[in-house]
């Protein structure tokens, strides 16, 4: 059983990044075409000090205070009853792992970028995001196996989400100059944290479905009229989200291209010019 907050703080973590991803990748793209590469993380342009890692440490440090909450605050320490795990705070201990990928992720590219000690290639640090994608992944598929009902189909929709991250990253090491595959990766990203969102409104906050509500720790409908319509409900949420991330994306793209693009072809017809002068 989750809760409004231990969905809402992993969907803001997932959703600035997945912003910023998408976002970046446009810039890069229409100022760049002919030299773009794949980016597992985006440094922020104009600053040479801590802030151009600040992705990286959102997500370290995102993931360090989540893993605290989740292991430390939500536990009250009672990690084990009678020298075996507290099969009460099972979730909790689950939740922990996940998280603890992700803040491995953010320190190793932090090492890798800010270090010698661990200098990976950009495809290798992708197969890592994928690593932590896949932790993710297990996660919340076995969830959708025990979570039964409405609970379980929010879930389940999310193991879809997580899944096109992990393809996204491992496309991005195989194919290093794709655009649409980098962008891919920030919309995939920027859905599951709306998708956090959309789940802990609908599930812990006032869009509960009609017919459906919280009864004690568990999503109970009162017939499966009611859960059925509370999927449909689901599938039409995903839907407009899809659809909203897209036009977003659309018009990210329309304004980047009006602001930045050419950068290359400037310095392109530059250099003719030059070539042409020295020619004559």
């Amino acid at each position: 059983m989750g809760s409004f907050k231990g969905h809402a703080l992993p969907g803001t973590l997932f959703l600035l990044v997945g912003v910023w991803h998408i976002w970046s990748s446009v810039v890069r793209y229409v100022s760049y075409p002919k030299s773009f590469r794949v980016r597992v993380w985006n440094p922020v342009p104009g600053f040479d000090g801590k802030l151009k890692y600040l992705e990286l440490y959102v997500v370290a440090i995102g993931a360090f205070l989540d893993m605290c909450i989740e292991l430390l605050y939500s536990t009250h320490l009672k990690f084990l009853v009678n020298g075996v795990l507290n099969r009460h705070h099972m979730n909790d201990f689950e939740h922990s792992g996940m998280l603890l990928m992700f803040f491995i992720f953010g320190v190793i590219c932090l090492l890798s970028e800010k270090t010698s000690f661990l200098p990976l290639p950009e495809g290798s640090l992708g197969l890592i995001a994928a690593t932590a994608f896949c932790a993710e992944y297990l996660l919340f598929y076995f969830h959708s196996t025990s979570h039964k009902g409405l609970e379980g189909y929010y879930h389940l929709l999310l193991v879809l989400l997580v899944g096109l991250c992990i393809l996204t990253s491992v496309a991005g090491a195989i194919f290093p100059t794709s655009f649409p595959i980098d962008l891919c990766s920030g919309i995939a990203i920027t859905l599951q944290g709306l998708w956090f969102y959309q789940t802990a409104f609908t599930l812990y906050g006032p869009m509960m479905p009609e017919g459906c509500g919280l009864n004690g720790n568990m999503i109970s409908c009162h017939s499966r009229d009611s859960e059925i319509r509370g999927e449909f409900f689901a599938n039409f949420q995903l839907f407009s989200l899809v659809l909203g991330v897209l036009v977003g994306v659309v018009a990210a793209y329309v304004f980047a291209a009006s602001r930045y693009e050419s950068s290359e072809s400037d310095i392109q017809s530059l250099q003719v010019v030059r070539d042409g002068s020295r020619l004559n």
